[in-house]
């Protein structure tokens, strides 16, 4: 009997949706018609490939309330903020598709007499896309639609917290009229995606997901010298400086930490406040926590859903018992979220002071609704413990400051620097990590060089 793949909502842990996995022969055959679309789908103008895909936006839009109301179900997001990310994943896609025409046009060279010569941006081939739960159609679209658009053909596997996504990827390209072949998804467990990995119709992985993941993904692909782009883990910090406009930072990097119950890859886990903000701050972050409204997602009055398994919300609960322990406190009382269980994935929001670097919960990612805040004394310590990270996907500085805000974002490593703002991926920016945050890059003009190779023309014509 083939295995199944079961999905249990943590709405109420019933199960959701239930597929096959693909068997050998279905894997073999997705990946073997990616291979040959991708020969027919190579010559597509450009042009085409836009009108296609746009259409396929146009299709995914239309049918956003369903969507919304499937992220929900799968994955616990609170119904009043799921539609916000059918309309992000509509605004990376409309950018990606109207860049692609200038980024993938030939790199042009100086004249040289008696020569034309020019480097043209060539497709990889088939690109395998191993997509996460947490922010499902954000993280997929970001590799999928630059993909098709340089020329390549897009198998896609998502995660099974989230198989409905993938689903539904499918049928927005098929009502666009998409060549068969060019979008194609299958249900893996663990074993088969390493082996679709290690199959030679692939020619690019794109992966988002852990730490250990992104080992697993570089490790099938060992000796195959095609290319791995890796969006890991975070543990993203916040810095304000003693010129912030506090009410701006206490609100921004309130939802930046809490938003999606905490489970984002560049959400805020840390805060680094100057002394002489430190308590105003710390006092306005828990106000504000204290507002949420933790319980059913499906409610439209819900801001704070369920983690997205008890698992998860166990090792949240884990680190917060840990840095308690340790001296840190616990400035939130579970029985204001009269939703809060021990044994379920709905946990009370959580804001720690008192927090050091000798605490996971400082150094280690933590994926859910709490927020550790150390006090600084000024930039060379921000600086320092902004660095004291195996992380490093984005940081953020809160300042008036602009010129203070370059010169400190030049001695942090991070992917990403933001300037009064973060949580945010911005389309015409590259999105990259280092350290164990991963490699390659996505978004921008620079993403599609990721998913495509150069190849040099050089024409002598003076014969």
């Amino acid at each position: 009997m083939t295995a199944k793949l079961r999905t249990m909502s943590p709405i109420d842990d019933r199960l959701y949706v239930e597929r096959l996995y693909a068997t050998e022969n279905k894997i073999a055959d997705t990946l073997a018609s990616a291979a040959e679309a991708q020969a027919e789908w190579r010559p597509v103008p450009v042009a085409a490939r836009a009108a296609l895909c746009t259409r396929a936006v146009d299709a995914f839009v239309d049918s956003i309330d369903g969507i919304a109301e499937e992220i929900t179900w799968q994955m616990g997001r609170p119904i009043r903020f799921s539609p916000i990310e059918v309309r992000g994943c509509e605004e990376r896609a409309r950018h990606m598709i109207a860049i692609a025409a200038e980024a993938l046009a030939d790199v042009p060279l100086d004249p040289k007499d008696g020569f034309h010569r020019f480097i043209r941006h060539t497709p990889l081939g088939v690109v395998f896309t191993i997509a996460p739960w947490n922010y499902p159609y954000l993280t997929a679209v970001n590799s999928i639609m630059p993909a098709i658009m340089a020329g390549n053909t897009v198998v896609l596997k998502h995660s099974a917290q989230t198989p409905l996504c993938a689903e539904r990827f499918a049928e927005t390209f098929t009502a666009a009229g998409l060549p068969e072949g060019v979008f194609q998804y299958l249900h893996l467990n663990h074993a088969d995606t390493e082996r679709v990995i290690k199959a030679p119709e692939v020619k690019f992985v794109a992966f988002t997901g852990s730490v250990p993941g992104g080992n697993m993904v570089e490790t099938a692909a060992a000796g195959r010298f095609i290319g791995v782009g890796l969006e890991l883990g975070g543990k993203d910090p916040a810095y304000i400086r003693a010129d912030a406009n506090l009410d701006h930072a206490v609100e921004n990097l309130v939802d930046g930490a809490f938003f999606n119950s905490g489970q984002s890859c560049c959400g805020i886990e840390r805060i680094y406040v100057h002394e002489d903000l430190h308590d105003r701050f710390v006092d306005g972050v828990v106000d504000l926590v204290k507002g949420y409204t933790l319980g059913d997602p499906t409610d439209p009055e819900t801001t704070l859903g369920p983690m997205v398994r008890t698992s998860a919300a166990d090792e949240v609960r884990v680190q917060i018992d840990a840095a308690i322990k340790a001296g840190a406190r616990a400035l939130i009382d579970p029985a204001g979220f009269p939703a809060a269980k021990d044994g379920t994935p709905y946990m009370a929001p959580q804001v720690i002071v008192d927090a050091d670097h000798s605490m996971d919960l400082m150094v280690e990612e933590n994926f859910g609704p709490v927020v550790g805040i150390m006090k600084v004394a000024g930039d060379a310590e921000a600086v320092k413990l902004l660095n004291d990270s195996p992380y490093g996907l984005t940081a953020s500085i809160w300042t008036a400051d602009e010129d203070a805000a370059v010169a400190i974002g030049d001695q942090i490593d991070t992917g990403t620097w933001f300037m009064n703002r973060c949580d945010y991926l911005d389309p015409a920016l590259a999105w990259t990590g280092v350290k164990d945050s991963g490699r390659g890059c996505t978004l921008s003009a620079l993403g599609d060089e990721h998913l495509t190779r150069p190849k040099s023309f050089h024409l002598r014509t003076n014969v």
